[in-house]
């Protein structure tokens, strides 16, 4: 996954739309079954019971310091002494035979590593027996609930927590979230915990001091120091990437383990490493945690509210070509019939430049922005039609965990097809089924930004209804000037800024 592999330490027992999107590894498992962060599929969700009725759990209770100013220096021996006893070590177990998965660690250590052929693992692809994973977990409430990566405990049939004072007690997995990669665990027997503050991962500033604790390779409470590299960073771990990312040494088994600010506070939850890098490691902002813990608690899942719509980056081209002054905010290229976005008013075509009050600069801060909210919800969208920005109000519908419904062009012998060459656009089309121009082949370089196969439904905002009226519309394109078009690749539309040559 792009060269971000899962640092959960797994050992065999022997002796990871509200919005489309168009166009990492955890830190905790060794052996066989280390598991990539990204998560599609929803896991079976333990909700704890209390005996006799069923009765609404306590909210979880948790911590927050006001803001303070950040000091030139801090005694790191003393905020590494006071935060220990918050932390604990998660030992997960699978009682049953498992098959084996490609195993990520190969990309982080080599193919010699833990399961390579010097390594405690076997060949990729058998029947693994009984296994046993290593992460790393904090107390959140003293009740005794501790947050961890969602891959730590996933598919385990037991979950032992060690605490700092070395009692050891069993977990209960009592929510889950694998789009966000989190879990929240309840101690059995456990009270009177010391529970780690949550700081504001928004009020985060780069270059601060951060200091991660957690259990690498299964040594224990290890200590490592380093700053914020960079914040919001997209690693390709899932739909709402927003990651912190660290030079603290994170390494396998830090999964799930908190990232503390200088006042000790937990501002993120490290989860992933980039194989082959030094001193790289990415955190899950603690902001996103608290937006889904509500929901951890009382359901055990996350419900996500749903806009209906496909976006795409913006780009300088198609800025251009929609008439505005610089490159911002995410284009809508399809609207779901009847769904959220099409009750408010939004269209194809239209740049959504934010939601809910906060400025959209990039496509990948809408679907964050917009899952943050839960089903049913009324959000505030603005969008910028034309010159025009416009504000509209969307209820949210339920995200379902499915597809987004793409897929490639189908193959067709086009061969025997009449077609006509638009040279404007450097490609040959032919009439398509239900209506447009479908892409033949690629004549220009102009048009690298489209495939054959797609098909052409609209040049700025001209409705195409087959080849001829294509070319019909090219004659108004004044040349040198960017041709804006509508594109249907499968079930999706996208739109495309193509050049037009100057004559």
């Amino acid at each position: 996954m792009n060269g971000l592999v899962s640092a959960r330490t797994r050992f065999a027992a022997l002796a990871l739309l509200s919005v489309a999107s168009l166009g990492a590894a955890g830190c905790g498992r060794q052996a066989h079954a280390n598991r990539v962060v990204q998560q599609s599929a929803t896991p079976e969700v333990q909700v704890a019971a209390a005996s006799g009725a069923e009765q609404a759990p306590p909210p979880v209770v948790t911590t927050t310091l006001p803001p303070a100013p950040v000091p030139a220096t801090f005694d790191v021996a003393a905020l590494s002494e006071r935060v220990k006893p918050m932390v604990v070590n998660i030992t997960t177990t699978q009682a049953k035979d498992v098959q084996a998965p490609t195993n990520p660690f190969e990309f982080f250590f080599g193919p010699n590593g833990p399961s390579g052929p010097n390594g405690q693992g076997g060949p990729r692809g058998r029947v693994a027996p009984k296994q046993t994973a290593l992460g790393t977990g904090f107390i959140i409430d003293a009740s005794g609930y501790v947050i961890t990566n969602e891959h730590v405990v996933h598919d385990a049939d037991e979950v032992r927590v060690r605490l700092a004072d070395e009692r050891e007690l069993i977990a209960e997995v009592v929510g889950r979230d694998p789009k966000l990669d989190l879990a929240l665990l309840r101690l059995k027997g456990a009270s009177d915990l010391p529970a780690a503050p949550l700081g504001s991962s928004d009020q985060l500033r780069v270059g601060e001091h951060v200091l991660a604790v957690g259990n690498p390779f299964g040594l224990g409470h290890t200590v490592t120091l380093g700053i914020v590299s960079a914040k919001a960073r997209s690693i390709g771990a899932g739909p709402y990437d927003d990651f912190i990312q660290t030079d603290a040494a994170i390494n396998p088994g830090n999964s799930g383990g908190p990232l503390f600010n200088w006042r000790g506070e937990v501002i993120g939850i490290n989860t992933a490493i980039r194989a082959g890098a030094n001193s790289i490691g990415f955190a899950v902002p603690i902001d996103a945690l608290k937006d889904i813990l509500p929901q951890l608690r009382e359901k055990g899942h996350v419900e996500r509210g749903k806009l209906g719509v496909v976006i795409q980056p913006m780009t300088g081209d198609l800025s251009a070509a929609l008439g505005l002054d610089q490159p911002r905010g995410a284009l809508v290229a399809q609207v779901e019939p009847g769904g959220a976005a099409d009750r408010a008013g939004i269209k194809a075509g239209d740049v959504i430049v934010g939601v809910n009050g906060v400025t959209i600069g990039h496509s990948d801060e809408v679907p964050r922005n917009v899952a943050r909210n839960r089903p049913g919800t009324e959000i505030n969208v603005s969008v910028q039609r034309g010159k025009d920005v416009r504000q509209l109000k969307a209820k949210l519908d339920l995200l379902a965990d499915e597809d987004d419904g793409s897929e490639a062009p189908r193959k067709r012998d086009v061969q025997a097809e009449p077609q006509q060459r638009a040279s404007q656009l450097g490609v040959a089309v032919t009439d398509a089924p239900g209506g447009g121009a479908r892409v033949t082949s690629i004549t220009g370089e102009q048009a690298d930004e489209l495939s054959p196969g797609d098909v052409i439904t609209e040049i700025n905002g001209a409705r195409i209804k087959d080849a001829a009226s294509l070319n019909a519309a090219l004659t108004r394109v004044k040349p040198g000037s960017t041709a804006l078009l509508k594109v249907r690749r499968g079930t999706l539309s996208r739109f495309a800024a193509v050049p037009i040559p100057a004559k």
